[in-house]
């Protein structure tokens, strides 16, 4: 474009030169005058001469102008395209040239079987050219080449991975030779040039194959040299190499550690040994006639003797040792021999007699009772016998049973030895005894006889058969009906008494009936489906088998108590026994106790309606004494005033115990009801605790006070809760000698409040603990204490009110314990009845 422009002025000043030159420029020149007056004479001359007028003539100069740029352009238009064709005919000529070029540099770049893989800079798409054929099937998608794990091990695959992730990320280059999965060795060089990332992949042959696979194996024999030498280093044996003349050349840590040297070269140095030097003798002698040795030698490590099994073997021009610590395994080897023995020994006091013939039938081992039960000389014995010959020798002096076809038996017998399984048999000897054989056969070859006499055991067999009728005949005479069902739910055993109790005919259960035949025999006396039903499940079930107790009122208003039992080997067995007479004792036993219970509830309402009845009087009682005793009625002699007080703490005492009383016959009749609200321990502890500080002071009593710092309150009736603990400091006091200690605890626990108080009293028999809480139930065990017996009864029902419980842990001399569980949680309020 601005070649154009540049020919567009040299147009112009063409055109301004050709006007100059003819007369129009002459007369164009004259009328641009460089002053505006002298342009305006030009243009009146102009107009003079060519008889025009003013516009004609401005006219005339704007046609002239156009049709000279119009030849001008024209002129340089054709030299323009002439110029074009002339550089379009050289740049294909230089385009033919570039393509030879190219063409020459490929033929010579891909002469050899190779693929090239470049990204250009910000594409992640690669161009791959070249002969995909030598990693990949010929009719595969070149893009395939990326996936290294196809035509790679996967170690190989990983590190061409990374490289090429490296060339793409940093430029950084690479040069790697692999070995594909079919055994090709392949170089894989990575450059970055001209702003792409370009991955040459070429097959190596000839000397550059050679030189690859040479440093190939020069890196793995590298690796494993080092991966060798680490393992020496870090073995806990020493080992060691020498050259040819002797000299040490190399030696691991353990090495010099065992030699006490500080480093290797101070080994090689001070020419430092591991063996003495008869053993090192040894070891060369060894080494160069057999050219290996190996013994355990015992060597002095760190002042310990210990025992090593070195070997040593001569290697290229040296020779290679590593001493292997076997003290464990010497000891375990001794240990071993000992244990042996040992087995040995206690296999000899075994009345079993055993006999172990190893692979080639021959006598390996036997202990003393096999010799003694069959009497064999020793000296036959220890001379390993094969098993024919102990055979033989045992027939020969008529130690074994008379057998028809002896070789056949004897062949039989030794089947053993190519058998799996122990077999098991039993010899019937001459002399009256009964033989227990176990053939076992070896895991290594042989047998092991195993003899045990159980001439013994059969007799103990025979009288248990004895023991067995004669159990049947008991089991006859029993007056319990007795029937055994099998696993089949058949009838199996039974005794006369069943067949009496359900009216069965004796041929009949003979017959060995199911049990539902049998339940529809006994329909007559008792037809309850759900309890046959119950005996048929138990007597065919296979899961579930437990006891079953039973109680049938039957139709002849007999009552039989029944049970069903499992048996062992899958029966069952079903008892019943008529309890018609006992039903009818604890029918009338129970009518006892309720009228006992009615005569008790009639006591309880008693006790509530006479209580009730004297509270009116006592408290006009207890009113009329705290009037006398205030000084507004007058004063008072010393005596009388000793008489009302004592009238006031009997009257306080007996309105106490009138309270006491209503209140348990309130609980008993259902009608006591808890205010519930927040309960706060520390301050009930406190009111509690008011209540006897008279009586601690009168009979010298410390009170010791332990409340847990997050024991915090809990919902419950406060009023209660304190009446609660001040029955039981009262009880303790009550029971407490003098100048002793009674205490109240108070901790929290995840669902409840748990008061304890304690003292150290005479404490409660064990057969008084389930009674202290009955009404009434009194006894001063010893102590000072005296009361109604009501206080202990009351804690129980307001704890039980509460959700709680209370419990007695008291030993008899040592003091008692009382433990108040409250619960935490009252989600409503309770009422006696609950």
């Amino acid at each position: 474009m601005s070649g154009v422009i540049v020919s567009m002025r040299r147009t112009l000043l063409s055109c301004t030169s050709l006007a100059r030159n003819s007369l129009l420029g002459g007369a164009l020149a004259a009328l641009l005058p460089a002053e505006p007056a002298d342009a305006a004479d030009l243009v009146d001359t102009l107009s003079i001469l060519l008889d025009f007028n003013r516009q004609e003539l401005a006219v005339l100069a704007t046609a002239l102008a156009l049709l000279g740029f119009t030849v001008v352009a024209a002129i340089l238009l054709m030299r323009t395209r002439v110029r074009t064709a002339k550089n379009e005919a050289g740049l294909r000529l230089r385009i033919r040239e570039l393509q030879l070029q190219a063409d020459r540099f490929g033929a010579l770049l891909f002469a050899e079987p190779q693929v090239l893989i470049s990204w250009p800079a910000g594409d992640n798409r690669a161009q791959i050219s070249g002969d995909i054929s030598m990693v990949l099937p010929r009719d595969s998608s070149p893009q395939r080449v990326l996936a290294f794990g196809t035509w790679l091990p996967p170690e190989p695959a990983l590190q061409m991975d990374h490289a090429v992730d490296g060339l793409r990320e940093r430029g950084d280059g690479f040069q790697l030779t692999l070995t594909t999965a079919n055994g090709h060795t392949l170089e894989a060089i990575g450059r970055a040039i001209g702003g792409q990332a370009i991955v040459r992949i070429r097959e190596l042959s000839g000397l550059r194959r050679d030189l690859a696979e040479t440093n190939l194996r020069y890196k793995a024999l590298s690796d494993e040299t080092e991966m060798l030498r680490g393992f020496a280093a870090a073995a806990p044996w020493p080992i060691w190499a020498k050259s040819g003349n002797g000299a040490l050349v190399f030696a691991n840590p353990a090495y010099v550690r065992a030699t006490e040297a500080t480093s290797i070269i101070d080994a090689q140095e001070r020419r430092l040994e591991l063996l003495d030097s008869a053993d090192r003798a040894a070891m060369e002698r060894s080494l160069k006639e057999a050219a290996h040795f190996t013994s355990r030698l015992p060597i002095v490590i760190g002042g310990e003797r210990r025992m090593y099994d070195v070997r040593a073997a001569n290697v290229g021009h040296g020779s290679v040792g590593v001493a292997i610590d076997a003290s464990e395994a010497d000891a375990l080897s001794a240990a071993l021999v000992r244990m042996a023995e040992a087995h040995r020994r206690t296999l000899d006091q075994l009345s079993s007699g055993v006999a172990v013939f190893d692979g080639q039938r021959r006598l390996a081992f036997y202990n003393d009772s096999y010799r003694r039960l069959w009497d064999l000389d020793r000296t036959f014995l220890d001379a390993h016998p094969d098993d024919s010959s102990v055979l033989d020798r045992l027939r020969a002096a008529r130690k074994l049973q008379e057998q028809p076809d002896f070789r056949a038996w004897k062949a039989k017998l030794h089947e053993a030895y190519r058998a799996v399984e122990a077999a098991k048999d039993t010899w019937y000897l001459p002399d009256g005894r009964a033989l227990s054989v176990v053939t076992t056969p070896n895991p290594e070859g042989g047998v092991t006889y195993l003899f045990d006499d159980v001439t013994e055991s059969l007799e103990l067999a025979r009288r248990f058969d004895g023991m067995i009728r004669v159990q049947r005949e008991t089991l006859d005479s029993l007056a319990e009906g007795v029937a055994v069902f099998g696993s089949n739910g058949k009838a199996q055993l039974f005794n006369p008494a069943f067949l009496r109790m359900w009216k069965l005919s004796n041929d009949a259960m003979r017959e060995e009936p199911h049990i539902q035949t049998v339940e529809g025999w006994c329909h007559q006396l008792f037809d309850d489906p759900l309890v046959w039903r119950q005996i048929r499940e138990a007597i065919t079930s296979i899961e579930n088998r437990a006891d079953v107790p039973l109680k049938l009122e039957r139709k002849d208003g007999s009552v039989l108590d029944g049970m069903i039992r499992p048996l062992h080997d899958g029966a069952t067995m079903l008892t019943f026994l008529d309890i018609t007479d006992t039903e009818n004792v604890e029918r009338a036993l129970r009518e006892r106790n309720e009228a006992l219970e009615a005569a008790d509830q009639m006591k309880v309402d008693f006790v509530h309606h006479v209580s009730y009845e004297l509270r009116s009087p006592l408290t006009t009682i207890i009113g009329f004494a705290h009037f006398l005793s205030d000084p507004s009625t007058g004063p008072l002699t010393p005596k009388q005033a000793e008489y009302l007080d004592y009238v006031t703490k009997s009257t306080n005492a007996l309105l106490a115990l009138t309270n006491n009383i209503l209140d348990l016959a309130t609980i008993d009749a259902g009608a006591m009801k808890l205010e519930l609200g927040p309960v706060d321990v520390s301050k009930t502890i406190e009111l509690a605790a008011e209540g006897i500080q008279d009586r601690l002071a009168t009979d010298r009593i410390r009170l010791k006070v332990e409340i847990a710092p997050d024991v915090g309150s809990f919902i419950g009736d406060e009023k209660r809760v304190v009446q609660v603990l001040y029955n039981l400091l009262a009880n303790a006091v009550g029971f407490s000698p003098p100048d002793s200690t009674v205490g109240i605890s108070a901790r929290r626990t995840d669902r409840s409040v748990v008061f304890i108080v304690t003292d150290s009293g005479p404490g409660i028999p064990a057969d008084m603990k389930d009674k202290v809480f009955n009404w009434f139930e009194s006894r001063s065990q010893g102590s000072r204490h005296r009361g109604a017996g009501l206080g202990l009864s009351l804690v129980r029902s307001f704890v039980e009110l509460h959700g709680g419980k209370v419990q007695v842990d008291s030993v008899v001399g040592k003091g008692t314990v009382v433990i108040c569980d409250f619960p935490t949680d009252q989600a409503a309020h309770r009422d006696a009845a609950e």
